[in-house]
C-alpha cells in the first residue's frame, strides 16, 4: 500500500479559535491516523492566520500558504467546534476565500465537537452542506465529540474508532480506481 498511497498529501484544518480544545484533539488524532498510513499531513490552524487576510480585506503570506496546501491535499480534514447549532466562523470566513468548485476531486473527514448531543445534526446540517458547496466528497462517516466523550482533554476510545473508520473510508476513496 506504501506505493499507492505516495504522493498523497492530506491536510487538517482545524476551525477551533481556542489553542486547546476537543476539536483540536480529534483533529490531531485523524491527522496521526492518516501519518500511520503512509498519508503525509500538514495542520492549517485558522486562529493563528491574520484576520483581516482571512476576511479578505487584505492578502497575506499564511493565508495565500494555507489554501495553497488546501488545494494540493487529497485528503481534507475538517474540525470544528459547534458555535449556536453550526460550525465556527473561522471557518466559514476561510471557505468563503475558496472558489464554487475549489474542493473538487478532495475527500474530506467531518469532524465536530459541543457540549452535548443537542447539536450532533450540526455535521449533517452544516458541516457536510458546506463541504460539498465547494466540491468536496465528504466520507459516510462524520465524527462529533461531547464534552462527556473526553478525559483530560483525550478522546475516548470510540472516538478513536470513529476517526480511524473515517479516515479509512477517505483513504480507500482516494485510491479507489473509480474515483482516482
Amino acid at each position: 500500500m506504501t506505493d499507492v498511497v505516495e504522493g498523497i498529501a492530506s491536510v487538517g484544518i482545524s476551525g477551533s479559535p481556542s489553542p486547546a480544545s476537543r476539536s483540536r484533539a480529534l483533529l490531531g488524532a485523524a491527522l496521526a491516523a492518516l501519518e500511520r498510513r503512509g498519508i503525509a499531513t500538514r495542520e492549517v490552524d485558522l486562529a493563528a492566520l491574520p484576520a483581516e487576510a482571512l476576511l479578505g480585506r487584505s492578502t497575506d503570506e499564511q493565508v495565500t500558504d494555507a489554501l495553497a496546501a488546501v488545494r494540493r491535499a487529497r485528503i481534507l480534514v475538517v474540525s470544528t467546534p459547534v458555535y449556536r447549532a453550526t460550525y465556527s466562523g473561522l471557518l466559514k470566513v476561510f471557505f468563503d476565500l475558496l472558489p464554487q468548485d475549489g474542493l473538487a476531486g478532495k475527500i474530506a473527514v467531518a469532524i465536530a465537537t459541543g457540549a452535548s448531543l443537542g447539536h450532533l445534526l450540526a455535521v449533517d446540517h452544516g458541516l457536510r452542506p458546506l463541504l460539498t458547496s465547494v466540491g468536496a466528497l465528504p466520507v459516510a462517516t462524520a465524527v462529533y465529540g461531547t464534552d462527556a466523550q473526553f478525559r483530560d482533554g483525550r478522546p475516548d476510545p470510540a472516538l478513536i474508532e470513529q476517526i480511524d473508520r473515517a479516515v479509512a473510508e477517505a483513504l480507500a476513496l482516494v485510491i479507489s480506481p473509480v474515483l482516482a
